[in-house]
Parts: C-alpha cells; sequence; structure tokens
C-alpha cells in the first residue's frame, strides 16, 4: 500500500509539472493513469477538470470539478477551477457562486479575488467588481494584475483618469507589462488622446509582436484618428495571427466598407470569411425546425439584439421607437450585448416588455437563451461594430432574423433581411447585400426631435464673412473629402471652414488635417477645428450649429447619419453628394423625406454649385432657417409612430413568409 501511494503521488507531482509546463497530452496521460488506479482523487479530478478546460471541453471539464467536490466539498482548487470552467461556458452567475464559496474557505486570497472581479465585470456587475479588486489590493497592493483589472472596470464607466492613473501603477511595479500598456492605450483612446494611445499600443507590441489584442486596439486608434488604410493593415496583421479574432475580423470590414474604394463582391467575400473563421463548430438551427404558434390571438415576439443600450448612436434611434411600438401587436424582448449602463439603459429597459443581458454568455448558451425564449423574429442592431454577437444570429436562433441600422451587410449566410427604405437600399443595390432586403414604405430611421434643443438663433454675419463646415466624425474625413471642399473654399474665397468633432482634442490629428488642406493651398487661417468636449452638453453642442451658413456633407466612404439630422434640426442647409451604395445615400434620403432634393448633388461639381448658391442666397437661407424646424418636425423623420408601425408591418410579413415556406 505504501509503494501504490509513493507511486501514485510520485505521478501526481510529474503530472502538474507537466500541466505546468503546459505539457497537457503528458499531463492528461499520468492523470488518467492516477484515475485507474485511484477514481477518487479529488486533487488529479481538479486538476484534469482544469486540464479539459485549457481544451475547451468545458461540460467535461465542469463534471470533473464537480466530482472533485462531492469527494471533498471544501476543496478551494477545485472550487476555483470550477469557477473558470463555468465561467467561460458563460454561466456567470453559477462561476460568482464558485468563487464566493471558494473565498469563504480563504479569505485573503487575492487570486480568488481577482477571479470573482473578473466574473463580476463579465456579468455587468461593475461596482462589486471594482469592491473585489479593490480587496484584493488591500490584501496585496503590489498585484499588477488586479491594477489592470481594476482599471478595466474604470475605463467601462467611463471614468478615464482613474483608469489611467490604475494602469501606470501597474506599469510602475511590472514597466513591460503588455496587457497594461494596451489597457493604457485603450484609456487614452477613449479619452481622445490617440497619438498617446497608439505609443501605448506599439510600446505593447515591441513587448510582443504577436499580441493580437494590441494590434487589434492599434487598429482602433488609426481608425479614430482617421488613417482608415493604416488601421486596415493592423487589423490583417492581427488576422494573420489569430485568424478567428471576431473583433479584428468586424473591424476590418467596418473599415473596408467606409472607404471610397468599396467593392460590393471583394466586401461580401471579406464577410462570409468572417463566418468561416469566427462561428464555432456547433452547427446552425434550421430555419424549419422551430416550432411557432399562428399569429392569429396572439403577438409577435420580437426581439433585438444591440451591444449600445446607452449613450450612442444606436440608442439615439431606437428609444422613440421602444416606446412607440403597439403591445398589442408586438411584445418586446430587448437583448443587452454589453454590461455598460447609464440612465438611457434604464430608460430603454423601462419600454421592454423582458430586458435580458447577454454579457458574457458564449454564442451557443447566447443562442439557447433566445431559443429557450420563443422569438419569432430576431433583430440586429450592431452589424460589424463593436459589442455584436453576430455570432449568436450565425447559429440561427429564431425563425426569422434580419438587421437594422447599419449601412453594410452583415454578410451572414443565417441573415434573412437587410431592411432599409427605397432610398438608401435602391434595388440597384440589392447585389451590395447578402440578406433580402426589405424596403420600408417610408424612411428607415427617425430623429428624436428632442425638445431641450435650443431653437435656431442663426444671423447672417455682419462682416459678410460665411462658415460652411461639419460635425462628422473624423473617420469621415477621407482624402475625397477634402479634395472636395477645398473645391468649395476656392470656389467661396469669402468662406472658413468649421470642423468640429472629438478628435480634434489632439494636436496631431489637428495638425494633419491642417497640413492635408494647405498641401492643397487652403492655409489654416480659413480652417477652424473644435475639440466636441468644448461644447459641455448636447444643448450647447446643437448651438454650435448657429455658426455654420451651410452644412457639408462628407463623400467617398461615409456620408452623414445622425449630424445630418442634428443640423438640419438646427435649421441649417446641408449638401450632399448622392453615391451608389447605402454609406453614401443616407444624408440624400433625410433631404427627400424633409422636401429638399435640390441640396443633393449629381456629381461633384453640381455640389460645388449649389453650396456656393446657398451661400450667397443670404436672404434665401434666412427665411428658410426660420421655417425648417416645423418643416422637418413634419416629415416622416420626425414620425416615430409611423416607422413602428412600419417595422412591425415588416417583422410580422416576414414571420408570415416563413409560416408559409414552412408549411406551417
Amino acid at each position: 500500500m505504501t509503494q501504490a501511494v509513493l507511486t501514485i503521488g510520485q505521478a501526481l507531482c510529474e503530472a502538474i509539472a507537466h500541466h505546468q509546463a503546459q505539457r497537457l497530452p503528458e499531463a492528461e496521460r499520468l492523470y488518467h493513469a492516477i484515475l485507474e488506479v485511484k477514481p477518487h482523487h479529488p486533487e488529479v479530478l481538479s486538476n484534469l477538470g482544469d486540464l479539459l478546460r485549457q481544451h475547451g471541453k468545458l461540460d467535461d471539464a465542469v463534471a470533473r470539478c464537480r466530482e472533485a467536490l462531492a469527494i471533498r466539498p471544501a476543496f478551494p482548487e477545485a472550487l476555483i477551477n470550477l469557477g473558470n470552467a463555468l465561467k467561460e461556458q458563460g454561466r456567470l452567475e453559477e462561476a460568482v457562486s464558485s468563487y464566493a464559496q471558494a473565498l469563504h474557505l480563504t479569505p485573503d486570497n487575492p487570486e480568488i479575488l481577482l477571479r470573482l472581479g473578473s466574473a463580476l465585470r463579465e456579468k455587468g456587475s461593475l461596482q462589486e467588481a471594482e469592491a473585489a479588486y479593490e480587496r484584493a489590493l488591500a490584501i496585496k497592493p503590489q498585484f499588477a494584475e488586479a491594477l489592470v483589472n481594476l482599471g478595466n472596470v474604470l475605463l467601462e464607466q467611463s471614468r478615464f483618469a482613474e483608469a489611467i492613473d490604475r494602469y501606470q501603477q501597474a506599469l510602475a511595479i511590472k514597466p513591460d507589462y503588455p496587457i497594461a500598456l494596451s489597457n493604457l492605450g485603450n484609456a487614452l483612446r477613449e479619452s481622445g488622446k490617440f497619438g498617446e494611445a497608439i505609443t501605448c499600443y506599439e510600446r505593447a507590441l515591441a513587448i510582443d509582436p504577436n499580441y493580437v489584442s494590441a494590434l487589434t486596439n492599434l487598429g482602433h486608434a488609426l481608425q479614430q484618428d482617421g488613417r482608415l488604410r493604416d488601421a486596415a493593415s493592423r487589423y490583417e496583421q492581427a488576422l494573420a495571427i489569430k485568424p478567428d479574432h471576431a473583433v479584428a475580423r468586424s473591424a476590418l470590414l467596418f473599415v473596408r466598407a467606409a472607404q471610397a474604394d468599396f467593392d460590393a463582391d471583394r466586401y461580401l467575400a471579406a464577410a462570409a470569411e468572417w463566418q468561416a473563421h469566427c462561428v464555432g463548430p456547433h452547427v446552425p438551427t434550421r430555419r424549419g425546425d422551430f416550432r411557432r404558434r399562428p399569429l392569429v390571438g396572439r403577438r409577435l415576439r420580437l426581439g433585438y439584439v444591440s451591444g449600445d443600450y446607452r449613450r450612442h448612436a444606436v440608442s439615439y434611434f431606437i428609444e422613440e421607437l421602444f416606446a412607440r411600438h403597439d403591445r398589442t401587436r408586438i411584445e418586446l424582448v430587448a437583448y443587452s450585448a454589453s454590461g455598460k449602463r447609464d440612465e438611457i439603459t434604464d430608460r430603454l429597459q423601462e419600454r421592454s416588455d423582458k430586458w435580458v443581458t447577454l454579457a458574457g454568455l458564449s454564442d451557443l448558451a447566447a443562442r439557447d437563451c433566445i431559443v429557450a425564449d420563443e422569438i419569432d423574429v430576431l433583430v440586429d442592431l450592431s452589424g460589424h461594430t463593436a459589442h455584436n454577437r453576430l455570432g449568436v444570429f450565425a447559429l440561427r436562433a429564431a425563425p426569422v432574423q434580419a438587421h437594422y441600422l447599419s449601412f453594410v451587410s452583415t454578410g451572414l449566410s443565417q441573415m434573412d433581411y437587410f431592411v432599409g427604405d427605397e432610398n438608401v437600399t435602391p434595388c440597384e443595390t440589392d447585389a451590395h447585400f447578402r440578406e433580402t432586403v426589405w424596403r420600408l414604405p417610408r424612411p428607415w430611421v427617425t430623429y428624436d426631435a428632442k425638445e431641450e434643443a435650443p431653437l435656431p438663433a442663426w444671423r447672417p454675419a455682419q462682416d459678410g464673412n460665411l462658415w460652411v463646415g461639419s460635425f462628422c466624425n473624423i473617420m469621415k474625413l477621407s482624402a475625397e473629402t477634402v479634395d472636395l471642399w477645398t473645391r468649395v473654399l476656392q470656389a467661396l474665397p469669402e468662406a472658413r471652414l468649421l470642423l468640429k468633432t472629438a478628435a480634434f482634442g489632439d494636436p496631431d490629428v489637428c495638425r494633419r488635417l491642417i497640413d492635408g488642406f494647405a498641401a492643397r493651398s487652403i492655409g489654416a487661417g480659413r480652417i477652424l477645428l473644435l475639440d466636441s468636449s468644448l461644447t459641455l452638453d448636447w444643448r450647447q453642442h446643437m448651438a454650435c450649429h448657429d455658426r455654420l451658413d451651410v452644412a457639408l456633407d462628407p463623400v467617398g466612404g461615409l456620408g452623414g447619419g445622425t449630424t445630418t439630422l442634428d443640423a438640419l434640426w438646427m435649421g441649417v442647409p446641408v449638401v450632399a453628394l448622392e453615391g451608389g451604395w447605402m454609406a453614401t445615400r443616407m444624408t440624400s434620403s433625410c433631404l427627400r423625406a424633409i422636401e429638399r432634393s435640390e441640396w443633393i448633388a449629381r456629381d461633384e461639381q453640381d455640389y460645388v454649385d449649389k453650396v456656393v448658391a446657398l451661400a450667397r442666397d443670404v436672404a434665401g437661407r434666412k427665411a428658410m432657417r426660420s421655417e425648417q424646424r416645423a418643416r422637418m418636425a413634419a416629415s416622416p423623420l420626425c414620425d416615430a409612430a409611423g416607422l413602428a408601425r412600419a417595422l412591425e408591418d415588416a417583422f410580422i410579413a416576414m414571420f408570415a413568409r416563413w409560416e408559409a415556406s414552412s408549411g406551417r
């Protein structure tokens, strides 16, 4: 017996050594050999559970850890390993419980507090996660990993200065800590300090050239900095290392779609690669496998999925839609893909019949959750933007799946419909979408005409000066846009250009744009760049429109969206060049909705001519600006109830098609 025990002890030591050195096949072989001799060995079962988790065999990992705990209930290591496996399965409540039990057994263990904080953060309990990290640091002040994780929680709460401080503290302890450098870059980027953020990412990559997250984050910073081609290059580098990195692949698709040389065939081929690489081995549920009662006598169960149920452009468009949906026709279930919350999140939740958080759930677990809710029509509101859950749609979570609100195809074989209208998605654009385009009989969006917006107060300048410009995102200021706006300034020597966006808080961004105009013979004295942070609230931002005589829609890649609607609401005339794909047609759709198609240009010369004519027609603009808000308020652009009815009709008709095609 003594010899047998000694042999098991030696085998276990050897197995643990292999395990720690990541020689997993050797470790697994020894663990199984020990269990053949002693099937109820709790340490071996727990360690085997952790090894199976590393192999991605999560169900088996959970089972082995539970076997260990059945033998030895007060076993902290098994509880930690169980928590790790449950967390990777997306079973966050159970993971939190498992870590909490381990912590009860070893109360002053900072490593368990670190894991507990991570699970709490993933489930959206940010304040509880913050408390767990603070407690870990009280026990172990020089705990760099806890400082980084605390920084992450602070960053998600938009407490940028505090997050930056924690990352810097971590780097003081571990100067060559690439995760801390990359996350510090994220906090700086969110603060609008793109140049400093880029430096952090580059430092992280100098330490670990294959650090995929740093490459992807660098791509995000370059994208927000307006350098789309450089951003695309970094995303491609990340994908060369990790082809299934869904965030990098989605970001690359977004950038490709935003560039002037957009090619629908190439884009759809790249979108198909997203599905091929980023969807797991699970087979999608077939449309015909769903069973639904006819709609007679019941409401349509409608699910909206978004990671942006907070202060974000998406919520800007859907808050009134949620409020206006007819609850006698539909039951509204909101699926939130992010743990971030603010006052808008609270309002959206109040306007939903059911609220479900998908944060932390795997695609398969999220799919199963939605399937259990028996959703009839599931609508994606993200496309290839941050926090999307396209993997859930790829696995087919509802008999009808549709995309709404982005400007380009998801490219998914399991996405049935893309919602647009006859202006943004005319028939000639059908080939740009893998989905079937469903055209609403009215504009595809509405504007929430906020009552707190200041009344337009524009007056013609006494000295005859003119201001043309835009408040669009920096990434929309393409070379094509700068070229065209240069022509406008050349044709209007009395005009100056006013641009306002968050990126202008970074001096490097300002210098690059000024240099770009200077290379086209437009001096810095004719350009004013305003940092968005200078307007402390939304009212001040909107009041800035009174400084504009004519708003210029960007061209080439992405046209205006929210910025167009804001300008029109403040009475500013907007000139747009209508392009050939959806991203370049959104402003023209808005102009047609308020019966201002005369501001839509046929070509670049027509664009310049229209700006010049508007700029010099001071009397006409004065008369127009006094009545434009009333015109817009009476248009379909401010008819949220009408949009809600049109979407309900569309979703019910989509469901009826599915019923007919499935023989139900």
